[in-house]
């Protein structure tokens, strides 16, 4: 996912319920995939706003695709997976 000039690169793998952001250790979010996922992040650029808006596309999408079809439209109907490009204006 990118954000402004952050990138955020998931991998989501079957796992023991890691999850690394920037290699630290971070279970009390997503709780529901906490047992049966491990969760890679790694983010670079910009600044935390912006990685951490990175760090929720990429997550969505990786998530959209473990998802049946309703829970989809519901992913894409709150924007979880619509990238904001706006970035700031040149002086």
């Amino acid at each position: 996912g990118r954000r402004k000039c952050s990138i955020a690169i998931v991998k989501l793998m079957r796992g023991q319920g890691l999850f690394l952001i920037n290699g630290k250790d971070l279970t009390e979010y997503f709780q529901s995939l906490e047992k049966n996922y491990d969760v890679y992040i790694t983010s670079f650029g910009g600044g935390l706003n912006g990685q951490s808006e990175a760090i929720k596309l990429s997550l969505s999408r990786s998530i959209y695709n473990l998802l049946d079809e309703n829970n989809k439209k519901v992913l894409k109907s709150l924007g979880f997976l619509t990238r904001n490009s706006s970035v700031k204006e040149r002086r």
